[in-house]
């Protein structure tokens, strides 16, 4: 299996469109879909060799800088805190599955009362993307 070293331009798309701030990506896709390990944003003295259509993209260490470790929520029993959690299971015997969770913990009760998470995704990267997306689409980043 290929592993990602950041976002696809449809993934990176997709964050610009929710609005998450591109200088924080740490690097970018320049002329003709070439990936450059360089820090967004595009900037004419540091790189002159980049176009302006540049798209910014976001590695895996990026995109954690992105996720909170935790948020809180009001519901009508009080305020929950919701606190990350970042799973790797074995899917087959040489496939690893991913999934990032944020889970309301019931101390009293030992389980989760309450769980949002990715899915399974074969890359870590990919489950961070999708939390992203979520928890930008769900108002909570």
């Amino acid at each position: 299996m290929k592993t990602k070293i950041c976002t696809t331009i449809e993934q990176s798309k997709k964050l610009m469109e929710l609005g998450i701030d591109v200088n924080t990506a740490d690097m970018f896709w320049g002329l003709n879909k070439t990936l450059v390990a360089y820090p967004y944003p595009y900037n004419e003295d540091r790189l002159a060799t980049a176009d302006k259509t540049a798209i910014p993209a976001w590695s895996l260490s990026a995109l954690m800088q992105l996720l909170p470790s935790d948020f809180t929520e009001e519901g009508k029993f009080g305020t929950f805190t919701y606190e990350i959690h970042i799973r790797k299971y074995r899917f087959t015997a040489d496939i690893d599955v991913y999934q990032i969770a944020y889970g309301n913990y019931a101390r009293t009760s030992d389980n989760w009362k309450d769980m949002i998470n990715t899915g399974e995704k074969e890359e870590l990267l990919d489950a961070a993307f999708k939390m992203i997306v979520w928890l930008k689409e769900n108002n909570k980043i």
